[in-house]
């Protein structure tokens, strides 16, 4: 049994904003800090081990190298990606494809689901989730004709709400909210609208409508999720999700709490709080690998979890 803590990776967005360091305390640098690549194995955000052991191998390296650590696993890449999502401003109107149309079109492993965990949302903040077309050429009409007001379905959020996002789903988060993200491993995102904006010198994003079209889900079909909780020894598990593509929890530890042992790995990022597991020092904003383990790791102190791992496959 290893607990390997990842050092964050940032990245910098357009819409990003300064709460990375505010509220979550990351040493951040300067301009508009989007996101935090907590836990991660893709190229575009490598994970690299602070300490111990395997210090200093990336998160890559050992799922390649020490399998084991991890799990019988036949997929060749690791298969998880955990953020903390800073919307400063609206994020752009998007889609992601499953894992068969991210081969096709784009030569990657897996597509993107996703889901979110909502930590703060400012009065009146809103996601945009799922769209009103009910053909494919019903939503190319209203893409090409602008008619997102018609077409795009808004949400209310505030703090402490979750939302899965199937790929597939029509979606935008929107200014005010921070989120925990719990995605597959992939960076493929086709943008339908980006509210026009440009950059500094005045340029817009580029959009991807073909994708876009063929990977949204037509009609749109909501994914309604009810979490349960329990109470357990030393805190409360509450149960978020369990698909195929992961399985995320919610948890408030504190004294006396066993992060029981299980065949496979586990990510577990630390929203609030502080204590130890198993000896090793958490804190707020903390983004950890758990490895197979054979012995309950004891917990210490007072924290709340989101908690997430994939069956083996």
């Amino acid at each position: 049994m290893a607990i390997l803590k990842c050092k964050p990776v940032f990245q910098e967005r357009l819409w990003g904003g300064r709460k990375l360091e505010t509220s979550f305390g990351y040493d951040i640098p300067e301009g508009n800090i989007g996101e935090c690549w907590g836990i991660s194995a893709h190229p575009n955000g490598m994970s690299v081990i602070e300490s111990g052991e395997f210090g200093g191998q990336t998160l890559a390296e050992l799922w390649k190298e020490r399998r084991e650590l991890f799990g019988t696993y036949t997929l060749d890449e690791f298969p998880l990606l955990i953020k903390v999502l800073d919307a400063a401003d609206d994020l752009s109107v998007q889609v992601h494809p499953n894992d068969e149309e991210a081969m096709r079109l784009e030569g990657e492993r897996y597509g993107k689901t996703e889901c979110w965990y909502v930590v703060e949302a400012e009065d009146g903040a809103e996601l945009i989730l799922g769209h009103s077309a009910e053909t494919k050429q019903q939503l190319t009409d209203k893409i090409e004709h602008g008619e997102w007001d018609e077409l795009l379905r808004r949400q209310p959020v505030k703090a402490g709400d979750f939302v899965f996002v199937p790929s597939g789903t029509i979606h935008a988060i929107g200014k005010g909210i921070v989120i925990l993200e719990t995605q597959q491993s992939s960076d493929t995102t086709y943008r339908v609208y980006d509210f026009d904006r440009t950059d500094n010198a005045g340029n817009t994003r580029a959009l991807h409508l073909n994708q876009a079209i063929e990977v949204t889900t037509v009609p749109d079909r909501p994914a309604l999720v009810t979490p349960t909780s329990k109470d357990v020894s030393g805190g409360t598990v509450q149960t978020l999700v369990e698909t195929e593509e992961f399985n995320v929890y919610r948890m408030d530890v504190r004294d006396g709490f066993q992060v029981r042992q299980l065949d496979r790995f586990r990510l577990i990022s630390v929203l609030d709080g502080a204590g130890t597991l198993d000896g090793i020092p958490l804190q707020k904003g903390d983004h950890v690998v758990v490895t197979v383990s054979e012995e309950p790791l004891q917990v210490v102190g007072a924290m709340e979890w989101i908690v997430s791992d994939r069956v083996t496959v």
